[in-house]
């Protein structure tokens, strides 16, 4: 029974991230209301635009949270794209230093 009011409340797709969103904005705004009201000058000011800066800040978590849904893929002109793996033994790659006067490849080719 727990589980099932627990799916009550979580989001599962872009609506309802965005319905969420436009609660929290609603609270923000009156907050940000609240906090010019009580604490005039730039301290309020900045209070309320910190309320509402929040906005976009659980909105971008939000969204990202919820997977898009899965676009079918179009059969094009060009072959798909292979993803290549990692060759054996090399765990991660491998720092190139920079020297700044040295030359490329292609710089020192003589015709």
């Amino acid at each position: 029974m727990l589980h099932k009011v627990s799916r009550l409340f979580t989001i599962k797709t872009r609506w309802e991230a965005w319905l969420v969103i436009y609660a929290i904005a609603l609270g923000a705004v009156e907050r940000g209301r609240h906090y010019l009201e009580v604490y005039p000058g730039w301290g309020g000011w900045s209070l309320a635009i910190a309320c509402t800066g929040v906005v976009f800040l659980a909105g971008a978590k939000l969204l990202d949270s919820v997977r898009a849904p899965a676009v079918a893929v179009q059969a094009g002109p060009y072959p798909a794209l292979v993803k290549r793996r990692a060759p054996i033994g090399r765990s991660r790659p491998t720092l190139r230093r920079y020297r700044p006067f040295s030359e490329s490849r292609l710089s020192r080719r003589r015709d």
